[in-house]
């Protein structure tokens, strides 16, 4: 009878991030984060939960402590759904999902996230569409995210990607927004200095 083996770390205070915690809170919906009363609610409604390395409970929870590097390097920030079901449902009105998309973020920034994991790719293509054209141009995002991540995966993308274009919905071409797309450019770098300013 083979005996559970459980393996723990104990962290030490100085490993801690103290302002981590506070950086995420400044975030647009982040401001709710200090009123956390570990109810679970969270995680009980839920839907992926159950494939998450940590519930988001527990997220919350070591975002407040400063485990920063857990956080930011967990699957659970990934596979949040955005179904706003924790947020609706939070006692203390707490903005959930808000907060995973900031620690995504902050993720991004640190380059703590796999390498070819998909979503921080696409969400990378999809920024960089907007800065350029003004618009999402969902082909070749979607095109730049599999040759980045899983470029094999192509082949078996093909035929899909042939239905989407017969069917109309998808363009082979490039879309740009009426207007200078510069507008956009200088939207978007400057919301990233007022993000700067509060890490």
């Amino acid at each position: 009878m083979s005996s559970l083996q459980i393996q723990v770390r104990i962290k030490h205070q100085e490993e801690l991030d103290p302002d981590f915690a506070n950086s995420i809170a400044a975030l647009p919906g982040g401001e709710n984060l200090s009123r956390c009363i570990q109810c679970g609610t969270c995680s009980s409604t839920c839907p992926v939960s159950l494939y998450m390395d940590y519930t988001p409970r527990r997220i919350i929870a070591m975002t407040r402590a400063g485990f920063k590097q857990e956080v930011l390097a967990s699957n659970t920030i990934w596979l949040c759904a955005s179904c706003y079901e924790c947020t609706v449902d939070c006692p203390r009105e707490i903005k959930v999902t808000d907060i995973m998309y900031a620690l995504k973020r902050r993720a991004m920034e640190e380059k703590v996230y796999p390498k070819r994991f998909p979503t921080p790719v696409l969400a990378k293509e999809f920024f960089k569409s907007v800065l350029k054209t003004g618009r999402s141009n969902e082909g070749l995002t979607v095109t730049w995210m599999i040759l980045k991540t899983a470029p094999l995966n192509m082949l078996k993308q093909m035929g899909l990607g042939l239905k989407l274009l017969l069917r109309g919905r998808m363009a082979l071409g490039v879309e740009k927004m009426e207007g200078d797309p510069t507008q956009i450019r200088r939207l978007m770098e400057q919301v990233e200095v007022e993000e700067k300013k509060t890490h």
